[in-house]
């Protein structure tokens, strides 16, 4: 039986993959072999030797030891596009809550609350301070270009706004999804200097860091309008109110309140609800699940991000599974540990992402001989390696 101890609330869309008479699932699970989170902080938390994987039912990882758990051989993975169309929408909803002054407008109608039959005559009097641009013929600028961005990049142009996306590291599948009338510049100054909105959509770390800050901001167009649905670190909090301040920037959404945007002029702070929607949290728990079951049943690694992404189908035999550092000769000395007990592999898979590589070995043979994992864990260089009986 396999363990899954589930750190959240998971949606039961996600827990109804894991078959019982395979697995338990719960909160008070002990010594798992496999957690599925979303947002609960686990930077804090030691984990037992029997932990092969961490799941996160959303994209970002930040929640997640990564580096610590490649050293220790757990494989991270995420959900990336689960989510998508749920936050995409959102930014959709912000790209018009920031033109029309709808929560200003919404603020006003509600002061009028006791004001009796004066109430149309004050709306009409008062709609006037709350008049705003349309988006239609307007330019968007979208930095990242992931599930995301090419969602809100579409649903934007079939708005009628022109679009100009950037991301330097454009997949072959968002080349795909993405329309052919956006346009892809390979410069993101042309974003900062051409557009009326600006969405941000890439990860956090510390390249990116606060990308939208008081220089950046200088180089854009007075008026702008900024979307930040991916990270709040991505933009610097005090260039952006000083922006404000000044009519640099006309409004600035976030998903990421904190104490120096909330109740700002300008600032239109969302309470973190990009990815908060039944639809998107199913999704979300169904692809973590399917992707821990395929690596504890299979050792196939998809979404992984601190592994590389291997995946082969089963012959029939029994499957090693290992994670080592990416050096030289590492393959010679697995598969040296393979002929010194006279085991012949069937096939290998290799691949490698930065220090560490996965390799997954398929032998004729269903039974292992118990030394097997005892030699290859010798081996200088492999975090750990499993075996997967037939």
């Amino acid at each position: 039986m396999y363990q899954i101890h589930t750190l959240n609330k998971i949606s039961k869309a996600g827990l109804k993959h894991f078959d019982a008479g395979k697995y338990t699932v719960g909160e008070d699970v002990q010594n798992p072999d496999a957690v599925l989170v979303r947002s609960a902080a686990m930077h804090d938390m030691e984990f037992g030797k029997e932990l092969l994987a961490i799941a996160r039912a959303g994209a970002g990882v930040n929640n997640i030891p990564v580096d610590r758990c490649a050293k220790e051989g757990i494989v991270v993975f995420n959900t990336p596009g689960a989510n998508a169309n749920a936050v995409k929408e959102l930014v959709i909803l912000g790209l018009l809550l920031s033109s029309r002054n709808v929560p200003d407008a919404l603020t006003f109608a509600q002061s009028l609350n006791g004001e009796g039959e004066a109430i149309p005559k004050l709306v009409e009097k008062g709609k006037g301070q709350f008049v705003g641009p349309e988006i239609k013929g307007k330019t968007l600028g979208v930095i990242g270009l992931g599930a995301i961005g090419v969602m809100v990049c579409n649903a934007a142009k079939s708005m009628g706004m022109t679009v100009l996306g950037y991301d330097p590291y454009l997949s072959v599948d968002a080349a795909w999804a993405l329309s052919r009338s956006i346009i892809h510049t390979k410069n993101v100054e042309d974003i900062y200097k051409n557009c009326d909105y600006v969405t941000i959509h890439v990860p956090y770390n510390p390249d990116t860091k606060h990308m939208i800050n008081a220089d950046v901001i200088s180089t854009m167009k007075d008026g702008v309008r900024i979307l930040n649905f991916a990270r709040g670190e991505l933009v610097d909090d005090n260039a952006i109110l000083a922006a404000l301040e000044s009519g640099k920037v006309s409004r600035y959404v976030t998903d990421f309140p904190n104490e120096k945007t909330v109740g700002a002029k300008g600032v239109i702070a969302i309470p973190h609800l990009g990815a908060s929607t039944p639809e998107s949290e199913d999704n979300c728990a169904s692809m973590a699940a399917v992707q821990v079951i395929d690596y504890l049943e299979n050792g196939n690694i998809v979404n992984s991000v601190n592994m590389p992404s291997v995946s082969a189908p089963r012959n029939g035999g029994a499957r090693i599974c290992i994670i080592h550092k990416n050096i030289p000769k590492m393959l010679q000395g697995i598969s040296g540990s393979f002929g010194e007990i006279g085991i012949n592999i069937e096939n290998m898979t290799n691949r490698s992402r930065g220090d560490y590589a996965y390799t997954i070995i398929d032998l004729k043979e269903k039974e292992v001989p118990e030394e097997l994992v005892g030699r290859l864990e010798a081996v200088d260089g492999i975090v750990r390696a499993r075996v997967i009986h037939a």
